[in-house]
């Protein structure tokens, strides 16, 4: 009798936290086993070549200017029998198209539950492509050559862009900086440098505007 298939999988965001804690979750499920984690796009190149698992689960924005999609463009050259699932806090067109482009397998936002993670991760790993219901309708206009809109703020970093998507949701300041692992401090930066970037004149309004422009869904 054959032994139950395992499916490998490599982790692969800047945040140490969230990849702990990725990791606990996908070590309590059946048939998933973490082989290797990364930070950063060279990092992540030589644990999946070292690894070669069958799912990488591939954040977007890697810190200090480094792009997830560059990482996942990256693996499918190399190894195109692997699956990048994207999870990302970057809900919006161009990250979403620029990862399908790249040959990502799957894109789940960072808010997906952890039942959603499970299915997409043996979705992936068995040969389908699969999109959370967050961004599935934009993902199949694209696959079908829809047009689509302008992304919206092009002046604000992919880091602002993270920051703006919780400030849509209502959360606070600190709210914000637990769930992007960063200081108090620099989240009040970031809303700042946002504020002044958008020329609005309070958090309220850039809450308004956020929300009229895709962000907070």
């Amino acid at each position: 009798m054959s032994e139950p298939r395992v499916i490998e999988v490599v982790v692969v965001d800047d945040h140490p936290l969230f990849r702990r804690g990725i990791t606990s979750l996908l070590e309590t499920l059946e048939g998933v086993r973490v082989v290797g984690s990364a930070s950063s796009v060279a990092e992540a190149i030589e644990v999946v070549e070292r690894t070669r698992p069958a799912v990488v689960l591939m954040d977007l924005d890697l810190g200090d200017g480094q792009s997830g999609i560059d990482a996942t463009r990256s693996v499918v050259r190399r190894q195109p029998e692997i699956a990048v699932l994207v999870l990302t806090m970057l809900g919006d067109d161009q990250s979403l198209f620029a990862a399908m482009s790249a040959g990502a397998r799957g894109y789940l936002l960072k808010v997906a539950s952890p039942g959603e993670v499970e299915r997409a991760i043996r979705a992936v790993a068995d040969g389908d492509v699969l999109f959370g219901g967050d961004v599935a309708a934009r993902a199949v206009a694209f696959m079908r050559g829809a047009p689509t809109a302008q992304r919206p703020f092009p002046e604000l970093t992919e880091r602002e862009r993270e920051v703006l998507h919780l400030v849509a949701r209502g959360l606070d300041n600190g709210s914000i900086a637990r769930t992007l692992v960063l200081t108090n401090k620099t989240v009040r930066n970031y809303v700042y440098g946002i504020i002044t970037k958008l020329d609005v004149p309070d958090r309220s309004s850039l809450i308004v505007l956020a929300r009229e422009s895709g962000f907070g869904s």
